[in-house]
This record gives C-alpha cells, structure tokens and sequence, in this order.
C-alpha cells in the first residue's frame, strides 16, 4: 500500500506463500493470519489515508506506462507484477519514492504535466 501504509518484514520463508499462490494480497494475508494465530498483535493501519485506485485510473496508469516503454503486461486494471515493476522504475526514474505503489504525482509526471 506504498509507503504510508502498513509494513511488514519478511524473511526468505515468506517465498512459500508466493509459490503457492503468486497474488500478494492474498499471500500477506495468509501469513498475516498465521502470524495472529501464533499470538502477535493486530496490524496497525498506517500513517496516512491511502488513496483507493479505479480499474480506470489502473488502465489510465498502465497504458501511460506502455506509452513511456514499460513492459506491464496486459492493460487490464490490474496492480500486477508487472505495472507494479513499471511503477517502481518510473518512480526511480522520476526521484520519487521507489515503493511500487501508484501517485496521482506519478500519473501527472507520466502525462507530462509536472
């Protein structure tokens, strides 16, 4: 959820649930689930709102992403590997910070505007 949302740590045994299953929600919230059944407290949410993104703005995202050179695969709406991978290096390329997740700053910077 990007930099102002909840953090987790993770260590190598984590690549367990990606094999099983390769979604990242449903992976984190597997070893969430395993990490409360063990006894650790509740998540905490963040620091800051975290804004919700459209199956329209993905689109919007990704194809602006195609249009730059960025491989992110099919333009479904879709937060996949490979728009998040697509974000990551527009984020690097831009200077802002590189956690994978969609800004409005990002878009406006892929559309030229800033």
């Amino acid at each position: 959820m990007g930099r102002f949302g909840p953090a987790f740590l993770a260590y190598q045994n984590f690549q367990v649930y990606l094999k099983w299953n390769q979604s990242l929600n449903y992976s984190l919230t597997a070893a969430y689930l395993a990490a409360r059944l063990g006894g650790a407290p509740p998540m905490s949410r963040g620091s800051a709102e975290i804004p919700e993104w459209s199956l329209e703005q993905t689109k919007e995202l990704q194809q602006l992403l195609a249009r730059r050179g960025y491989e992110v695969g099919e333009i479904d709406g879709k937060l996949g590997a490979g728009t998040r991978a697509g974000v990551k290096a527009a984020q690097i390329k831009f200077g802002l910070p590189a956690d994978s997740y969609p800004t409005r700053e990002l878009v406006e910077k892929l559309r030229g505007q800033r």
